[in-house]
């Protein structure tokens, strides 16, 4: 599960933009912080995944303490002034999203950030520490990429049809495999197999292999949730 810290001087906005995360599968609010001084002690102490940050607080900018919070930031601000967006990137900033916005803006660049600490943190072939210059370029990606179809599909396949593979594989709660797919949404084999490859060769999905007795192994596809 994915711990957010939600800062924001406005207690209604901070309360929206909470119940906003606790929608989103894989991700809990672990704290809700209205100043400068009580993010950076919360995060000191709560040690969160992510936290959400507003640039006007009224103790100091939240740009100003990006550093001193530990984990990754995504500023949800009105501040959209050129130095504001310079500063932010930075100290490290991994998104921007300008107020106002709606919860699906946000939901699409929580699941990005989840595809990003998945991509980072999960399995990888041969189990080694290091990533590829590939899953590097790929987890980078996931951050600006969001939550859209339409912007992935490969030439010649149909964004409906990678919804619906979207869709099933998240929806099933555990990996599943080409077959599963093509079974539920009453494709063949080959054409689930090939989205299903798709949203591997994107990050947007993890692969794992399941060995039988016989055979070859099979490919498992699950999308990302993090502990």
């Amino acid at each position: 599960m994915i711990r957010v810290l939600v800062v924001d001087d406005d207690f209604r906005v901070a309360d929206l933009h909470a119940r906003y995360v606790g929608r989103v599968p894989g991700f809990e609010v672990g704290g809700v912080a209205h100043t400068a001084a009580e993010a950076v002690e919360l995060a000191a102490r709560l040690r969160p995944h992510l936290v959400l940050l507003d640039q006007y607080l009224p103790d100091a900018s939240g740009t100003s303490i990006v550093p001193r919070l530990g984990g990754h930031v995504i500023m949800l601000t009105a501040a959209a002034e050129s130095a504001v967006v310079r500063e932010a990137l930075g100290h490290g900033v991994v998104n921007y999203l300008v107020k106002p916005f709606s919860e699906s803006d946000l939901a699409e660049r929580l699941r990005a950030y989840a595809r990003f600490h998945a991509r980072l943190d999960g399995p990888r072939p041969g189990g080694g520490p290091s990533l590829s210059q590939a899953e590097i370029d790929r987890a980078m990606r996931t951050l600006r990429e969001g939550d859209r179809v339409d912007a992935s599909v490969r030439k010649g396949r149909s964004s409906h049809t990678a919804q619906l593979v979207i869709d099933a594989v998240r929806g099933a709660g555990e990996p599943v495999t080409a077959v599963d797919v093509a079974t539920r949404l009453g494709l063949s084999r080959a054409t689930a197999q090939r989205y299903l490859s798709d949203l591997a060769a994107d990050g947007r999905v993890t692969v794992g292999l399941r060995y039988g007795t016989t055979g070859r192994p099979e490919h498992l596809y699950r999308w990302p949730t993090q502990a």
